[in-house]
């Protein structure tokens, strides 16, 4: 398909919107809501054509590094996950509200506009948004955004300066490419169910997912980082560039030094449970009165725990002494371990490891985990007003900066809560907006 710069005064269509209109104010938040010092990302612009996970987490930290995100979502229906429920944000008077929580926490300081991308008019008005967009983040699979000139190499050639970053489940080549690619599928296909889940010779063996969507989210993590680096190269060469991101590649390294593993020996390896499959004792263990982790990291630290045991034996018999020799005889070691750790309470066990610095913890639901005196003193929760609840409380963002930090300037958006001030802001008319809504262009 032959693409061309468009010029200034062309008209992308008929209701009005013209190339030289000052787009930068199309992404700046009305100047009522700018209150706050500038974030680390200040002044990108990023538009965000993503939904689900992969994407919006990608771009919801962004924003929280203070770019200013248009969403662009669906009319009548925006992106799946406002339906994926319940539960659903309680609204004032403690009913149900439409708002999914899965939504709400991936969407934050943005804002929304709902366009139909099947219209020429929606279509127009993305390429108008993109002229003066620093990233563009979208979740189509492959060839879709072509079918209406929304792709790279189109809006590239408009804007040379924009960061395109496709997310897909297999990436834009290979054999796979056409597969739509879903968290759990890929979770399997990538070898992470293989690891995971309790060993097969043991009661409940068997393949188990992780208990969060871990591909998705660091899949927008990985992107967040490519975004950053291909802004970087855009800052001293003036050229964007696009980036390919596939849950499947990022599956494939998030493997880690279990892919190393196996790439070293040719032996791929199994599920283990709670344990490690390179340190010993690394796992879950049974006090008299619940379950604690043990996350012996080295031989000093065995040798403590040892002492805590009133085993000390343990740390000097040689098939225990190096982590390497724990390794090959845990079938031997942590029976002994675990029947020894059963004689004493969890709390009990935990006071004296944290006391003697061997690292261990305790297995917290989610209520305990929000409860956590370090959770708190870490500022891991955080409560925005939203048009539906004005004491929403959300995840915070965990990255701390000491000159610019986090801002949470603004509740996920309701669909299309931001239309008319993004229209508005790029030119157009009350009478033109009329139109695009009455023609169900934009919701």
């Amino acid at each position: 398909m032959t693409t061309r710069h468009v010029q200034p005064s062309t008209r992308c269509f008929a209701l009005g919107v013209t190339d030289n209109v000052s787009m930068n104010t199309a992404f700046q938040s009305p100047a009522s809501t700018d209150v706050m010092a500038p974030g680390a990302l200040a002044g990108v612009k990023v538009l965000d054509l993503s939904r689900v996970l992969a994407g919006p987490w990608c771009t919801q930290t962004l924003a929280d590094l203070g770019a200013e995100v248009i969403k662009i979502e669906r009319p009548g229906m925006g992106d799946d996950t406002r339906a994926w429920g319940p539960p659903y944000l309680k609204d004032t008077q403690g009913g149900d509200s439409s708002e999914a929580a899965y939504f709400l926490g991936a969407n934050r300081n943005k804002r929304s506009i709902a366009i139909d991308l099947a219209a020429p008019e929606g279509q127009a008005l993305i390429r108008q948004l993109a002229l003066q967009a620093d990233v563009l983040v979208e979740n189509f699979k492959v060839g879709d955004l072509a079918r209406y000139q929304l792709d790279a190499q189109t809006l590239r050639a408009l804007n040379p300066r924009l960061v395109f970053c496709s997310v897909t489940g297999f990436g834009q080549t290979g054999p796979y490419k056409d597969r739509a690619g879903y968290d759990y599928a890929i979770q399997g296909l990538g070898g992470l169910m293989s690891v995971t889940g309790e060993r097969d010779d043991l009661p409940g063996g068997g393949p188990q997912k992780v208990g969060v969507a871990v591909a998705d989210l660091f899949t927008g993590m990985y992107a967040t980082v490519a975004i950053l680096a291909a802004l970087r190269h855009r800052d001293l060469t003036g050229e964007g560039q696009v980036i390919d991101m596939a849950l499947l590649d990022t599956q494939t390294a998030m493997l880690a030094n279990l892919g190393a593993n196996y790439l070293c020996t040719g032996v791929a390896p199994k599920r283990m449970g709670n344990a490690h499959q390179n340190i010993v004792p690394y796992q879950v263990f049974e006090a008299s009165d619940g379950h604690l982790i043990l996350a012996v990291g080295n031989d000093a630290q065995f040798a403590k725990f040892c002492e805590l045991a009133n085993h000390p034996e343990w740390a000097q018999d040689s098939r225990f002494a190096r982590n390497a020799d724990r390794v090959r005889n845990r079938e031997l070691l942590v029976p002994q371990l675990a029947e020894c750790i059963k004689t004493r309470p969890r709390q009990t066990w935990l006071s004296a490891l944290e006391a003697a610095k061997v690292p261990c913890g305790a297995i917290n639901n989610l209520a305990e985990v929000f409860d956590d005196p370090q959770v708190v003193a870490r500022n891991m929760s955080v409560t925005v007003p939203h048009p539906l609840n004005p004491e929403l409380r959300l995840v915070a963002s965990p990255i701390k900066l000491s000159a610019t930090p986090v801002q949470y300037r603004r509740p996920p958006p309701l669909l299309g809560e931001h239309g008319d001030e993004i229209l508005a802001a790029m030119g157009l008319s009350d009478d033109e907006v009329q139109t695009l809504k009455s023609k169900g262009v934009v919701g």
